[in-house]
């Protein structure tokens, strides 16, 4: 016996548009399934019927319960031979979960159309899509769809306050934000509402429900699109991977450092190929401390990317500005200076983070140590050997045969000069 599911549209409004191909499906099933009952024509077919409405609510993602909808009606059909599957609108527009039965080898699956949001959509607003070049972009994932895109577009699925606000966020824009939006809601039921909104205050003038869709004219392009989709792969990730969603900031520091200095050994080896690689790998970390921070509700991707522009134009004043700086020398006393303004730091030493690499933290100190005219025994200022590399290669093998760490003895070292170095700062100021 095959399985089989007949996936039929209840239309896109109340019962005077279901197709009676739709009833005749759902009286001839063995059992029939309705995906949610919240939709205005599915209270004549709730008689005896299984709603999903409840695995909306124990599921975390979208996805997750749309493939737990599929596996449920694939086991039934193998049960009851053919089950009828009532769906909002047409089961060809914006409906994953017939994606996933069409894909499902366990079952043969038929389709009985119906008239879709769309068709009340495009009447209303007197636009023929085809014309109009219009794409349509699922709410919940308009940043990843609407990247690149200027309109116009039509976003359906808008169905709560957070889908309007992160459609609302996912434009970048400086001054006056795009033009207003149509919000349509409710179309074909008595309720049925038409009307301009600024783009500022979706999220704040729309009661948005499951029968909220967006009309956006024109939109200037929120960010680029290969950006955007390695952004929604990283959230997926998170959700979906057992490893990702048990990491933390702290779990993922040691793989931060660990794809740097990859990435740094592919530039001593000139190696193109494989520095695009790592660069990738450490453009993975910065995301995903990214989404780590914006499920935490710190900051976003578009916050790290804001501040480190504003810094980078604040810190360039040679570029942005009218100050002089002809030399690369200018140019780091520049942004120094600069540096320790923003910060309010009293001391130079300041902002050295403690847990550079020893060598790294050693030339960090004795560069501003340096730069601000002091001199010390220890090397500081003084004209480095002739054989820098092997004297210091020397050094490590003598710490070696002497049973001594050469990482811990040069951080005393170092600590131990900052220490100086800060009394005689003290002193003089």
């Amino acid at each position: 016996m095959t399985a089989r599911v007949v996936a039929a549209g209840l239309g896109p409004a109340g019962p005077d548009l279901v197709p009676a191909a739709t009833a005749a499906a759902a009286s001839g099933a063995a059992a029939v399934f309705v995906r949610t009952a919240r939709h205005p024509a599915a209270a004549p077919f709730l008689a005896g019927a299984v709603t999903f409405d409840a695995v909306y609510d124990q599921a975390a993602t979208l996805d997750e319960a749309y493939a737990a909808m599929a596996d449920e009606l694939a086991v039934a059909a193998q049960a009851a031979g053919e089950v009828a599957y009532l769906v909002p609108g047409s089961p060809l527009v914006a409906e994953r979960t017939v994606e996933l039965l069409r894909r499902d080898g366990r079952v043969s699956l038929t389709v009985v159309p119906a008239p879709s949001f769309l068709d009340l959509v495009w009447d209303r607003l007197g636009v023929d899509p085809l014309a109009a070049g219009v794409r349509l972009v699922d709410g919940q994932r308009f940043a990843a769809e609407a990247a690149g895109q200027r309109g116009p577009l039509l976003v359906a699925q808008c169905d709560s306050a957070a889908v309007l606000s992160e459609v609302k966020l996912a434009v970048d824009h400086d001054g006056p934000g795009p033009g207003p939006v149509t919000v349509l809601q409710r179309l074909g039921l008595p309720g049925e509402a038409v009307r301009e909104v600024a783009w500022d205050d979706l999220d704040r003038a729309v009661a948005a429900d499951h029968l909220t869709t967006l009309w956006v004219p024109e939109l200037a392009a929120p960010v680029g699109r290969e950006l955007v989709a390695f952004e929604e792969l990283v959230r997926t990730l998170r959700e979906r991977c057992p490893w990702d969603r048990e990491q933390t900031h702290q779990s993922l520091g040691r793989h931060l450092i660990e794809e740097a200095y990859e990435a740094l050994d592919a530039i001593e080896r000139d190696d193109a190929d494989h520095l695009a690689e790592e660069l990738g790998d450490v453009l993975f970390q910065v995301y995903f401390h990214a989404r780590l921070a914006a499920e935490a509700g710190r900051f976003t991707l578009a916050d790290v990317a804001r501040g480190v522009a504003g810094k980078l134009v604040r810190r360039h004043p040679h570029v942005f500005g009218d100050v002089d700086a002809p030399t690369a020398a200018h140019v780091m006393a520049n942004w120094e200076q600069i540096k320790g303004a923003e910060k309010g730091r009293a001391s130079i030493m300041e902002g050295i983070p403690g847990s550079l690499p020893a060598l790294l933290l050693a030339l960090k100190v004795q560069r501003r140590a340096a730069a601000a005219g002091y001199r010390d025994g220890d090397g500081a200022g003084s004209p480095p050997p002739a054989d820098l590399g092997r004297e210091l290669f020397a050094l490590v093998d003598r710490a070696r045969r002497a049973g001594e760490d050469p990482e811990g003895a040069l951080r005393r070292a170092t600590g131990a000069f900052r220490d100086r170095f800060l009394a005689w700062e003290a002193g003089r100021g």
